[in-house]
């Protein structure tokens, strides 16, 4: 009786890994908000930005749109959706409770090392945002955020944090220009940095959740503008 055992080789898992790296690629640039709410993405085109098949693109726009982060337009056209205003609430509600909660638990496991290595970070964001280089902004941002969560050593919590960025990425392009120009960002990042030094949970937590309201309210009148009824020509 011949046996049953399949031997898997190189060659048969790099498809699959081939899928979940662009399924990441894609899923980083939502993240990070390399796309804006309303921009269409189409299978070829993707395929043609990540030098990839078809088959593995279609792939991670199928797993994206499952999880809410892409809706479909077409058999092969999806669209960063814009959040309606409920969704953006919840998403931010949520994130006042979990990076809060991150960010209070890294100061038990930040190094002067880690410190340096934010200011560095936070040195970048600045010269993008006076160069109003926004997209760059954005980018690095993602970085700093996550490289505080990181040191909260909770993994589960780090990915549930990961879930909500990848819904409300995209909108975080809605801070700018005003965001960069009254430098909220920038002071709250500075004082989380402070408090990182100092040890001080409740002021790292304080500047982190002050970080996301001052977004929240910038998003949400960006929202309101967005929906506002516009006027009839005569």
């Amino acid at each position: 009786m011949a046996s049953s055992t399949q031997f898997v080789t190189e060659d048969d898992r790099q498809p699959a890994r081939l899928g979940d790296r662009v399924y990441q690629q894609i899923k980083e640039k939502l993240i990070r908000g390399a796309y804006e709410p309303g921009d269409k993405l189409t299978v070829r085109g993707l395929a043609e930005d990540l030098k990839v098949s078809s088959t593995p693109a279609r792939d991670a726009i199928n797993r994206l749109a499952l999880e809410g982060a892409l809706v479909y337009a077409g058999p092969k056209t999806v669209i960063v959706p814009f959040l309606e205003p409920q969704a953006l609430e919840e998403i931010t509600l949520m994130r006042l409770a979990l990076e809060g909660l991150a960010a209070e638990k890294a100061t038990v496991r930040v190094t002067d090392e880690d410190i340096e290595t934010l200011k560095e970070m936070q040195l970048r964001i600045n010269a993008a945002l006076d160069e109003r280089r926004y997209a760059e902004a954005l980018w690095s941002n993602k970085e700093f955020h996550f490289s505080i969560y990181k040191l909260c050593g909770m993994p589960h919590l780090l990915a549930t944090i990961e879930t909500l960025w990848l819904r409300i990425g995209a909108s975080f392009n809605d801070l700018y220009p005003e965001f960069a120009e009254a430098k909220y960002g920038v002071h709250n990042h500075m004082a989380a940095i402070e408090g990182l030094a100092e040890r001080d949970a409740s002021t790292v937590r304080a500047a982190i959740e002050s970080d996301i309201r001052d977004g929240y309210r910038r998003m949400k009148h960006a929202n309101r503008e967005r929906n506002a009824p516009r006027p009839q020509s005569v």
